[in-house]
């Protein structure tokens, strides 16, 4: 997927629903435009390091575990708050199963947006390739979050939590044919069908119990992935602490 960032209709079209979520979050289900997609730009080669093997994504940042077949994925994380300026941009903070070395991603999370210089907070599912439904739950900076994936067979239940609000959000979905090969905690650049877009300044995203069927995520020596674009980073992983604890860092739009 290409880096550069084009203006296009869709871009646009990713814009508005910014402007209708700032004011209706569930305005954003009836035409979703953004998506968290695979991983792209992967290096899977790049380099190891204490058993942490360390790679760059145009898109990604955080931690994958691969090697086996996944059953579940969890994590928790504090909401970033973003600053913003004039300009739109967009990150996503979010586990999953699947979408490092496959086509499908089954995910759930949350959103840090700027829309026109206004931040925009907000929260869904995705089974990429489908396109992401956004909760109507209110999302605020600085809101705790937990969230599991679970699979059995071809069924997935999808929990997302705001502890700060006290609201939770359970999907259920069933999809057969999907890899199952990757379960990871990320912080995402979304695309549009134009690319890539630019990144929010969300700060510092912390991650803490980030688990993988059921084991600190640390114990699948994980692939670390900074987020790039040519020579510019975009956000930095930092390593893990406890083998399940993490923070990724914007650094360029």
């Amino acid at each position: 997927m290409s880096a550069t960032i084009r203006l296009t209709a869709a871009t646009a079209v990713a814009a508005a629903v910014l402007s209708a979520l700032a004011t209706s979050p569930a305005a954003a289900v009836a035409a979703p435009a953004l998506r968290m997609t695979p991983v792209s730009g992967h290096i899977s080669s790049h380099h190891l390091v204490g058993g942490i093997r360390n790679s760059t994504s145009s898109n990604w940042a955080g931690y994958a575990a691969t090697g086996t077949t996944f059953t579940s994925v969890s994590a928790s994380w504090v909401q970033p708050a973003v600053s913003c300026t004039s300009s739109t941009t967009y990150s996503s903070f979010w586990i999953g199963i699947d979408g490092d070395g496959s086509n499908s991603v089954e995910q759930t999370g949350t959103e840090a947006d700027c829309s026109s210089g206004r931040a925009v907070y907000s929260s869904w599912y995705e089974m990429y390739p489908a396109y992401p439904v956004n909760y109507s739950n209110a999302v605020s900076a600085g809101d705790h979050f937990t969230s599991t994936i679970t699979r059995s067979g071809t069924s997935y239940t999808l929990t997302l939590t705001d502890t700060t609000k006290g609201w939770t959000k359970t999907t259920k979905k069933t999809q057969s044919g999907l890899s199952n090969a990757s379960a990871e905690v990320i912080a995402e650049a979304p695309s549009s069908s134009s690319g890539v877009l630019p990144l929010s300044n969300f700060g510092t995203a912390n991650f803490t119990n980030a688990t993988a069927n059921g084991q600190a995520i640390g114990n699948y020596s994980p692939d670390k992935i900074n987020m790039a674009s040519g020579s510019t980073t975009k956000a930095t992983t930092s390593a893990l602490s406890g083998g399940e604890n993490f923070s990724v860092t914007f650094n360029h739009s």
